[in-house]
């Protein structure tokens, strides 16, 4: 299991260092987020100033983008890499694509489907040194490619591409199609184990494709702490954060697997009136430790890998690494998973 890390600089004048020092302190990948800026622009500067580490976008919403648009982003950023880069998609929810995006909301995992097959149609043609373009499906057609509009070739035309998912049909498609599943922070080992790896497995036998030749990556709620106190007062804004996620209807399969699905509903009702510390209170101390682990540095490594094994098989901490934080402690513990 290797231990990534995420990449959080919001300026992106602070990502090279950002990045370096992640490579520095020997994380295996380092993931950036559409959040509050946009996903791909820091990974080109981590790719310039990094030269081992994995990067990519974990994830980039995909329906906003035209396929072709993200083709191109993607060629570039695997080119400047030098093969080090990893596509990641995710569809977001239909509020955010209709109110955030203004992008109109349909299928989404067969327009996913689509999305994925046009990406690997318009690969392969520029691998071809841009041969005859023809995808054609429901949402998404693609037929011209002309040699001023092809991107030079390069040795890294296989992108991998890895999508996020929650619930059965999307997890699916994963296996059926992509090289690699962002499964969601909220998450629990019985839900990984016994719904996520099933429905994986069914498409990757669709496909004919094995297991090994299948990636599954989390961002874990890992509650780290010096010590025991340190270890109290951080479990409040995990509290916070898992209540936020079960919120959304989208999640409450991850609810539903321990007879927590009742807790949705009145998660939801709360979140639309802003009693965030209602919310709080309806995630109890079970709850925590279903869906998070504590530890402190010592401990906390051991614990994530035994808590994953057999499931994951990459793992970053939710809250992620900030260079001159408690270096020598993720220096151990990146060495303790990826040495």
């Amino acid at each position: 299991m290797k231990l990534d890390t995420g990449l959080m600089a919001r300026n992106l004048k602070d990502v090279p260092a950002a990045a370096k020092a992640a490579e520095d302190a020997g994380f295996d990948a380092v993931w950036t987020a559409e959040a509050g800026c946009d996903p791909f622009l820091p990974v080109a500067l981590a790719a310039e100033h990094t030269s081992k580490v994995k990067i990519g976008p974990s994830v980039a919403i995909a329906f906003p983008r035209s396929p072709m648009v993200t083709a191109h982003t993607a060629w570039d950023l695997a080119a400047l890499s030098q093969g080090r880069f990893i596509l990641g998609l995710g569809t977001q929810v239909k509020g955010h694509n209709e109110r955030r995006y203004s992008v109109k909301w349909e299928a989404p995992v067969p327009r996913l489907r689509e999305y994925i097959g046009s990406l690997r149609a318009i690969f392969k043609c520029w691998a071809e040194g841009g041969q005859k373009l023809n995808y054609q499906g429901k949402f998404y057609n693609f037929t011209l490619m002309t040699p001023f509009f092809t991107p030079p070739k390069h040795q890294w035309p296989n992108i991998p591409i890895w999508i996020a998912g929650v619930n059965e049909h999307i997890l699916r498609l994963a296996g059926e199609t992509c090289d690699g599943l962002h499964a969601h922070p909220f998450n629990s080992p019985k839900y990984l184990r016994e719904y996520v790896i099933p429905n994986v497995e069914r498409g990757l036998k669709k496909a004919g494709r094995a297991r090994k030749d299948f990636g599954i990556a989390t961002t874990a709620f890992v509650i780290v702490g010096r010590n025991k106190d340190e270890i109290e007062r951080a479990k409040a804004g995990v509290r916070q954060q898992i209540a936020f996620y079960a919120s959304t209807r989208t999640y409450k399969v991850v609810l539903d697997m321990h007879g927590w699905g009742d807790v949705s509903a009145r998660l939801n009702e709360k979140a639309a009136k802003g009693d965030w510390a209602g919310m709080s209170k309806e995630i109890t101390d079970e709850m925590l430790d279903t869906y998070a682990v504590a530890g402190t540095f010592d401990d906390i490594g051991e614990k994530v890998m035994k808590r994953f094994e057999g499931l994951l098989d990459r793992v970053a901490f939710y809250i992620p690494y900030q260079s001159g934080a408690d270096d020598a402690q993720w220096k151990k513990l990146t060495r303790q998973f990826n040495g």
